[in-house]
């Protein structure tokens, strides 16, 4: 991606662009449980989604723009409610369009 912000994804990874800099993959995956999810960036994990009331996440180590943290945090919660809530991907796609704009971050949609 070669513009100022925006969000690039592939299947379930995703990058953030701010400033005309990529950061990036985000990415999930199930615990080997499959009771959790684990967040991962550049194939380091950093937090985990334990269930609907327990959450831990820690992406300090990484030392991220806050913009992109935010960016990161609004895309991966919408992609988890719209997976666990059993949304089809024209109904995530709206939940997380109707998101980014609802938390001030609608510049980082394509134009």
């Amino acid at each position: 991606m070669s513009g100022r912000r925006g969000i690039r994804f592939d299947e379930t990874r995703f990058w953030v662009t701010h400033r005309h800099q990529e950061y990036g993959p985000f990415d999930y995956e199930w615990s080997e449980d499959f009771r959790g999810i684990e967040l991962h960036y550049m194939g380091t994990k950093f937090g985990e989604v334990c269930s609907v009331h327990e959450l831990f996440a820690d992406m300090k180590e990484f030392a991220l723009p806050m913009r992109v943290v935010e960016v990161a945090c609004v895309v991966f919660g919408c992609t988890l409610l719209g997976i666990s809530a059993g949304f089809n991907e024209q109904e995530r796609g709206d939940l997380l369009i109707d998101t980014l704009r609802e938390f001030d971050c609608g510049e980082f949609l394509p134009e």
